[in-house]
């Protein structure tokens, strides 16, 4: 069985390929995905059905080239710590952005089971306005 780590790792891996059905491979069906209040897409999604369509989809839609680039990753055991910053375009307003930002996984019998995610809100939101 792969660790937290790994399967984090694989997470980002694929992302960092472009890769976006590769991203979801390790989502478990119930895993539950929390984007940071004051957020564009703050709130809790379960399930990669949602989180795809939540998070991802509707970044996707809102920004140009939005990209999170991973700068570390940390082992903790059950669970990993990925460090890095967000970057976009807002499609609309044409403004830019860097944040910075954490997440946090947990993992469980080989799938992802939770995420968390820690970052400068104001940021992104300025840029859309």
């Amino acid at each position: 069985m792969r660790s937290t780590y790994e399967i984090v790792k694989a997470h980002y891996d694929a992302s960092e390929r472009g890769d976006f059905p590769g991203m979801f491979t390790d989502i478990a069906g119930d895993c539950l995905w929390t984007e940071m209040d004051g957020f564009p897409c703050a709130g809790t999604y379960v399930g990669p059905d949602a989180i795809r369509a939540g998070v991802f989809e509707y970044l996707g839609g809102q920004f140009e080239n939005y990209r999170f680039t991973l700068e570390r990753l940390l082992d903790a055991g059950a669970e990993a710590v990925g460090i890095g910053t967000y970057s976009g375009t807002h499609r609309v307003t044409g403004r830019s952005f860097s944040a910075r930002v954490v997440h946090v996984w947990r993992a469980e019998g080989d799938k992802i089971r939770g995420f968390e995610q820690f970052t400068d809100t104001l940021r992104v939101t300025e840029a859309m306005r």
